[in-house]
């Protein structure tokens, strides 16, 4: 079985996902804690680190299922093909994003560019993770194209 990206209607990330896994066909949804203010309120809100985008692990055969769940809208591709995403790059997202950080940004990943796991369990694997400071993380997903600058909170010690 292979992990694949699915796009979403907008805001539907969760509700998505969640459908997804009552179904029996495993789907994670990476989502990060923030805190709104309103004029009168302060709430924390759990946001999706992927606007629209789901990751599901379903066998290539059985791919048309997960559009029974109401607001799937596609498969993500890539260079024509369904993108599947490395069971290493799910592990790594999840790990990382059990950390509580202040802020996540995206931005695209540029042709080229070389990215090396500095430290850690996955040490030397080229293409996941940079490191650019000392607080912050940039993760690779590379079957997406996409680079993530994730910003630890100065309170937290872990070393990067």
């Amino acid at each position: 079985m292979n992990w694949y990206a699915v796009y979403t209607k907008p805001r539907n990330e969760k509700k998505v996902a969640d459908n997804l896994n009552s179904l029996g066909i495993e789907a994670y949804c990476p989502m990060v804690t923030s805190v709104k203010q309103w004029s009168d309120r302060k709430k924390k809100v759990a946001l999706p680190v992927l606007p629209s985008y789901v990751f599901v692990k379903i066998e290539t055969a059985n791919r048309n299922n997960v559009f029974q769940v109401p607001g799937v809208v596609r498969f993500v591709f890539w260079l024509g093909q369904p993108a599947i995403i490395r069971e290493l790059e799910i592990e790594t997202l999840k790990k990382y994003l059990t950390l509580d950080y202040t802020s996540i940004e995206q931005s695209p990943l540029n042709r080229g560019d070389k990215l090396k796991i500095p430290y850690g369990p996955f040490k030397g694997q080229e293409g996941l993770i940079k490191s650019t400071t000392n607080s912050k993380i940039q993760l690779s997903l590379e079957s997406l194209g996409i680079l993530l600058t994730l910003e630890k909170p100065k309170n937290l010690n872990i070393e990067l």
